[in-house]
């Protein structure tokens, strides 16, 4: 072979056989169920009052506030109305008022006990869009930090969950605590001056 020869071009990287795998046993109890789930998740969670076991961590007479037990992100939450209505034209003025309360508390908690560097908002209306749960009205909160978008979600499309849902939700319910505290309080204060003036 002369030295003029034509050089060899590089091989290209031989595919690699199989898939890498991650255990996550926990998430088969969802995937067993998640094609035809047994009723609504809401409405079974606003009627239990078992806020622990359900991951609550707020209520108001016609909305409730609960972490995500399949999270995208760490502390990521759900706002759901109380009573099983689909969309926004089918909510009271009363029903609308809980549900922004709850998000605006959460945003308050989330930024007291996680400091995101932003939030997604989304809800879901219809299972072609996306909905778990079609026909009850739901907004999802997502924090999100710089970075957290690292390798595991963009080269083996696997979420990190860094903190446990028990411990998520033991801290933002102790956030969320020391948050409506002055709310009620300050309420509280103003019924007792209208009392005594009454009187």
């Amino acid at each position: 072979m002369s030295a003029r020869a034509t050089p060899r071009l590089a091989r290209a990287p031989r595919a690699v056989a199989g898939l890498d795998r991650l255990w996550a046993p926990w998430r088969m109890e969802w995937l067993a169920k998640a094609d035809a789930p047994h009723g609504c998740l809401f409405c079974r969670v606003a009627a239990a009052r078992a806020d622990r076991r359900d991951l609550v961590l707020a209520r108001r007479a016609n909305a409730l506030l609960m972490l995500n037990r399949y999270p995208y992100a760490s502390a990521h939450l759900m706002v759901a109305v109380r009573r099983h209505a689909a969309r926004f034209r089918d909510l009271t003025l009363a029903e609308r008022a809980d549900l922004l309360d709850l998000v605006s508390l959460a945003e308050r908690a989330l930024a007291a006990e996680y400091a995101p560097h932003g939030v997604n908002y989304g809800l879901n209306v219809g299972r072609v869009a996306g909905a778990g749960f079609p026909g009850h009205l739901h907004m999802h909160l997502v924090p999100r930090w710089d970075g957290d978008t690292n390798f595991m979600p963009a080269i083996a499309q696997t979420r990190v969950l860094p903190e446990s849902l028990a411990e998520t939700w033991a801290r933002l319910r102790k956030a969320l605590a020391t948050r409506e505290r002055p709310a009620r309080s300050k309420r509280l204060t103003r019924g007792g001056a209208r009392g005594a003036t009454r009187r």
